[in-house]
């Protein structure tokens, strides 16, 4: 089981007793307004959802990586974040990250501190070459936590993504490895 800690946060792996918090994380329409592909309607669509986090943990040919963002003072459940696997290769895995935190939560610092362990954890211990990450153009909030995390704005996509009625600019992110250990 993956645990990292950071001076305010626990992350790590999903365990099944995560469902009830998790589930209330994933419905909430404020949290997910700019992930709506994966905000859940019902307990049985979070418990699917957990239930990917949780399937590979420990394989050696996990290709997801979701964390259960907790509060370490509190213990409480204030986010997700995580990346999925696009490709394996000789140079090291190619993966896209995302992460969301519950509202009461925005704008303290918490996200930037959670992906900046999640990068290290990544490049460190998982042999991760190349990390990708986006968001809609109108989300500066979540650009913003990918700038603070020396993250490189690779593109910006005209009318990419199909949300609340109409297609939206994205733009995407990257941080190679090496590009990493320069800045560190």
């Amino acid at each position: 089981m993956i645990q990292l800690c950071t001076n305010r946060l626990l992350i790590r792996d999903h365990t099944s007793a995560d469902l009830a918090s998790h589930h209330e994380l994933l419905s909430n329409k404020k949290v997910m307004w700019f992930l709506q592909d994966i905000r859940t309607s019902s307990v049985e669509e979070s418990q699917a959802n957990l239930c990917t986090a949780i399937d590979k943990i420990g394989h050696t040919d996990r290709k997801y990586y979701f964390f259960r963002i907790e509060n370490k003072l509190t213990n409480e459940h204030i986010g997700e974040i995580g990346y999925t696997v696009l490709e394996f290769t000789p140079a090291g895995k190619h993966v896209e990250m995302g992460y969301f935190i519950r509202d009461n939560y925005w704008g303290l610092g918490y996200t930037a501190e959670a992906l900046k362990a999640v990068i290290q954890f990544a490049f460190e211990q998982n042999d991760v070459y190349r990390i990708t990450c986006g968001c809609l153009k109108e989300n500066t909030a979540s650009e913003r936590v990918m700038q603070k995390c020396d993250m490189i704005k690779e593109a910006e996509f005209k009318e990419y993504q199909w949300h609340d009625g109409m297609f939206k600019d994205r733009v995407a992110y990257r941080l190679l490895r090496s590009e990493w250990l320069i800045e560190r």
